[in-house]
């Protein structure tokens, strides 16, 4: 079954295009689309990251000290942990912060910090650049004027005889670590051969392809598969290109590599060997190092150890070296496997740097469980379900599941009812701006097409054949000037996102047949996480003011089949306080509830059962919201 249009697969082709050439704004609604002039709604030119940049450093020039002044920058003014960017920084300027002010990511007590008084011997400069990092003028660089794209001026510093002693010592120590690591990668990458260097150039190569946008360094190069600059594959460079760092050293003899494509090479390799290509957003923003990708999996390994009860600890690693942190990045991934269906792992996301990091949750507590009630209680109002906790509801539901094909309230169909009662009730408990979940409108065509193993069909589905209820607060309005069509127009483009979203994992869980493979797909997302400070980098979300957000994807069954990613459930707050763990982990048990929903309206289907989902179009967002 196709959906040419939002409503209606039956109408006349010359009427389908008719519709299909209208806005499906809510608010232009029967109007053709493209027509204005000028957008409806406009946003400052330098919205987002920009705005927070300059905020950044003026923050930062009026700071007290140089210490603070540096603090800030490396916060972004408090909106992202200053351990991510003192992993972003070149050696030159690691170790010139590190005898200057006493920061380093470094926990061995080997920081210094300078001494007050002392007569000037060298000028430097401290600068913020327009990727977000802090820049440094050290006694080999010109001023950063001319070496950096700055969003602003520069701080001066002064440098004492003494501090050039110390930053002399500390750099001739880092170099050395750094060379010996980079001949350790080139040893490494010799042994496996150039067949097994061409296989793990593919391999990664694939990862950038599949996962979302991620910015690293490797000293002053940069490699990215985000927007315009990118120099890997991703939405810009096809698989192959030859500006794509990756795929251009596919025939390159290894004596002949860069040391910094030889540590992109490696670095990649290690992150990606403990936990999949989801891993390597976990070093977003930070230099590619034996050193830092040894510290992420040394912190995974504490946390893993942790959560471990009665299994043997993962063991630390021999030294730092390729061969031993290989041995602990597959131990971690066994680890990780044992450890998902026993504890919650989630992650946490810092928006300004799309920065990453896993973590393990702790017990559901009273705050968690009083959200669940209290949702409980007001999905109960609404459904034929009964019980005190999600898990009761899900019981009920599993037990007598038929009305979920059958239409129910102003719905055409109970799944379609489940699934608006639950995001509506979510709005209201979780203290949430909007939320939402997203899905398939016809199970039966997905069923359809699984049995005739019609994979390409999949393949070729467009946005329309999804769905995402959006649900605002009854008091969002405010933070659109007031408006209720403006409401709806960002509820409808909010739930467009989302429509994209499904349709962007779906096939990332089908057989890679030819027409899978050159699909453009992500891997499915299958842990919850927690964004901070969302409204920044993506044009959507600075429109639509996603600042904070939870995000629960879950896993739906189809004939046997796991869909991972197949839908969420997003919360998300414009303003005020971020969610917290004990949010996740409601939001986690209500978004598992609308699944298990799914998951048995597709056996109803399989049965012979007929559930389309009709709902939740521009029309219907219009029509809740604003009309």
């Amino acid at each position: 079954m196709t959906f040419p249009t939002e409503r209606d697969d039956t109408l006349p082709r010359r009427a389908a295009l008719a519709k299909a050439r209208q806005s499906r704004r809510p608010s232009r609604l029967g109007r053709p689309a493209g027509a204005t002039g000028e957008p409806d709604y406009r946003m400052a030119q330098d919205a987002g990251f920009p705005a927070l940049l300059r905020q950044t450093w003026r923050q930062a020039t009026a700071a007290p000290d140089l210490a603070a002044a540096v603090d800030t920058l490396l916060t972004l003014a408090g909106h992202v942990p200053a351990d991510i960017q003192l992993r972003a920084l070149p050696l030159e300027d690691e170790t010139a912060l590190q005898v200057l002010v006493g920061r380093s990511w470094r926990d061995d007590g080997r920081t210094t910090g300078r001494t007050d008084g002392a007569a000037t011997a060298f000028l430097g400069e401290i600068g913020l650049d327009r990727t977000g990092r802090l820049v440094v003028r050290v006694p080999s660089k010109g001023p950063l004027s001319s070496e950096a794209d700055l969003v602003d001026g520069v701080l001066r510093v002064p440098w004492s005889a003494e501090d050039l002693a110390d930053y002399q010592v500390e750099l001739a120590l880092a170099a050395d670590r750094w060379h010996q690591s980079v001949a350790d990668c080139r040893q490494w990458l010799m042994g496996v051969g150039a067949d097994g260097r061409r296989e793990l150039l593919a391999d990664l190569t694939e990862a950038a392809l599949r996962t979302a946008p991620f910015v690293l360094y490797a000293g002053d190069r940069q490699y990215t598969n985000f927007r315009d600059q990118n120099t890997l594959t991703g939405k810009t460079l096809r698989p192959g290109h030859p500006d794509c760092a990756l795929s251009s050293l596919a025939a390159v003899p290894l004596e002949l590599w860069a040391a910094s494509d030889v540590l992109l090479v490696v670095c990649l390799t290690l992150l990606v060997r403990s936990a999949g290509y989801a891993r390597i957003e976990e070093a977003n923003g930070t230099q590619l190092t034996l050193d830092h990708v040894a510290l992420l999996l040394e912190r995974t390994r504490t946390a893993y150890n942790a959560a471990s009860g009665a299994l043997p600890p993962v063991p630390a690693p021999a030294s730092h070296r390729v061969a031993a942190l290989s041995e602990l990045a597959e131990a971690l991934a066994g680890r990780r496997r044992e450890l998902m269906g026993t504890v919650q792992l989630y992650r946490e996301i810092h928006g300004p740097l799309m920065h990453k990091i896993e973590r393990v949750a702790g017990p559901v507590k009273e705050d968690a469980e009083q959200l669940e009630a209290e949702l409980c209680a007001r999905v109960r109002e609404r459904l034929p379900v009964t019980g005190d906790t999600l898990a009761e509801l899900t019981e009920g539901l599993a037990a007598s599941p038929g009305w979920l094909a059958e239409p129910h309230g102003e719905f055409g169909t109970g799944l379609e009812s489940l699934v608006y009662e639950t995001v509506r009730a979510a709005t209201v408990v979780f203290d949430a701006d909007f939320a939402m979940s997203r899905g398939m409108r016809s199970l039966p065509a997905l069923i359809e097409a699984l049995r005739a193993q019609a994979y390409p069909r999949i393949a070729s589905w467009e946005i329309p054949h999804f769905f995402c209820c959006v649900v605002p607060s009854q008091e969002s309005r405010r933070l659109f000037g007031g408006s209720a069509a403006r409401l709806a127009d960002t509820s409808w483009a909010i739930s467009s996102r989302m429509q994209y979203n499904s349709w962007h994992f779906l096939v990332g869980n089908l057989p890679k047949v030819p027409e899978i493979a050159a699909r453009d797909h992500f891997v499915p997302p299958v842990i919850p996480d927690i964004a901070y400070y969302s409204d920044q980098h993506h044009n959507g979300h600075v429109a639509a003011r996603v600042r904070f957000t939870v995000r629960s994807p879950q896993a739906v069954e189809v004939l046997g089949r796991k869909f991972n990613g197949f839908m969420d459930l997003r919360l998300l707050r414009c303003e005020g306080l971020p969610f917290d763990e004990q949010d996740l982990l409601a939001a986690h048990r209500v978004s598992a509830f609308i699944a298990k929903a799914t998951s048995l309206a597709a056996t109803l289907v399989a049965g012979g059962a007929h559930l389309e989902v009709t709902s939740f179009d521009s029309h219907w967002h219009w029509d809740k919201i604003a009309a």
